[in-house]
């Protein structure tokens, strides 16, 4: 019984072999040619039977989805690759020379405006101001003698002057001779030479007296650069001088240390000129680091020169440090925000290429035939997790979402609509 089981199996799969699979073959050996059995399938069938009946002609159209999308405006940013930047950094130097007698402060310490950082040995400059001080008194003091003499020579000027001119009358009317005359003449002349000899004398002094006043200015002035103070508030980077250390203006060390102002603190970065039109003073960024800390301030300054090199504009942002948790020097990544674009948000997947290999997206459009299938260039702004902001469409468009890659551009489409969820 199971052998004939098995030649009944045997026999149903090659009978059913020969009609599905060979059916040509079959009908070929049995004298039978495909197009009669075909006449034979269409005689059977119920429209034969209508002598008028015209099998109608139809346009092949294929079937996608679309979905759509409104352009909205998208706040857009420029992007860039910077460092933070301490907003002063100063080298206190010394500007007279001297032995620092003050204990050093060390690095990483808070220091307040005017603080002092290194004090210098006063050594003999105290005697100084007061030799200064003396020479002042001393050609003061000369003043009322000089004044004196230029009142006595002008007095003794315009008595001259008097016998001159009597002498010169007595001599007209025959009562003075002329010798009189040139004695009054010439004692005039050696009055008025003694007049602006006192004078000469009056500005002498008066020198005197500015050049002891400079004098002691100056030694003041030494005195008074002594002391070495911090210029604003910030962090020491260095140790300031040691104790006993000599700092010496004539090309010796004159360092006294190094001060940040770290709050606030600058990001740099440097702005294609490609995009130089975008950045405004004033605009928001934000910035991340490479510690992962995220910042935010203002740009407070865009260069109006390009680096020759990059030919990029620099540009800084300020930003608030108050914890002084951000350092010099650290890498960021910069994103500047720019004036908003119009933009399309769409599902990643509905980019594709064209026979050229540009990425864009394929869109249907109302044509007095139905719908066909268009390709647009696009431009793609931003990747986010709910789709792909892209620019290149027109303010409102109907995107394949499925089926794009079946279609060229004035293919006919059939359209079925869905939500942007994208």
């Amino acid at each position: 019984m199971r052998f004939f089981s098995i030649l009944l199996a045997v026999v149903v799969m090659t009978a059913l072999f020969l009609f599905v699979l060979q059916r040509d073959a079959l009908l070929g050996f049995a004298g039978i040619g495909a197009d009669e059995a075909e006449i034979g399938e269409t005689a059977m069938s119920p429209e034969a039977d209508a002598p008028d009946a015209v099998a109608p002609v139809t346009e092949r159209r294929v079937s996608i989805v679309a979905l759509t999308s409104t352009a909205q405006t998208v706040e857009n940013a420029i992007v860039l690759r910077g460092r933070t930047e301490a907003l002063r950094q100063v080298t206190a130097l010394a500007e007279t020379s001297g032995r620092v007698v003050s204990e050093p402060l060390r690095k990483g310490s808070q220091v307040e405006a005017g603080q002092i950082m290194c004090q210098l040995d006063p050594g003999s400059r105290g005697a100084n101001l007061a030799e200064a001080e003396a020479r002042l008194l001393e050609a003061r003091a000369r003043v009322p003698e000089a004044e004196s003499r230029v009142t006595e020579a002008a007095a003794r000027f315009e008595e001259a002057r008097i016998n001159e001119n009597a002498a010169r009358r007595l001599a007209a009317d025959g009562f003075a001779s002329e010798s009189r005359v040139a004695g009054a003449d010439a004692a005039l002349a050696s009055a008025q030479s003694a007049v602006s000899s006192a004078i000469t004398g009056l500005e002498t002094v008066k020198a005197g007296i500015q050049s002891a006043e400079a004098s002691v200015e100056r030694a003041e002035q030494d005195i008074t650069l002594l002391t070495i103070t911090a210029p604003f508030a910030g962090v020491l980077e260095t140790d300031t001088a040691e104790f006993g250390a000599f700092l010496n203006t004539q090309g010796g060390n004159a360092n006294c240390g190094t001060i940040l102002q770290l709050d606030p603190i600058k990001l740099v970065g440097f702005v294609p000129e490609a995009d130089i039109e975008l950045v405004q003073v004033g605009a928001r960024a934000a910035a991340q680091l490479a510690s992962g800390h995220e910042v935010s301030g203002l740009v407070t300054f865009l260069s109006r020169s390009a680096d020759l090199t990059t030919r990029t504009f620099r540009t800084e942002i300020e930003i608030d440090n108050s914890d002084l948790s951000i350092r010099d020097g650290q890498t960021a990544t910069i994103g500047i925000a720019a004036e908003g674009t119009p933009a399309h948000l769409i599902p990643a997947s509905a980019l594709t290429l064209n026979d050229s290999g540009e990425l864009g997206v394929r869109h249907a459009v109302a044509t007095d035939n139905g719908h066909e299938a268009a390709f647009a260039p696009v431009t793609l702004l931003r990747d986010t997790a709910e789709g792909v902001w892209i620019t290149g469409l027109p303010e409102t468009a109907d995107v394949i979402v499925v089926g794009q890659e079946y279609v060229t551009e004035g293919t006919l489409i059939t359209v079925t609509y869905r939500e942007n969820d994208a």
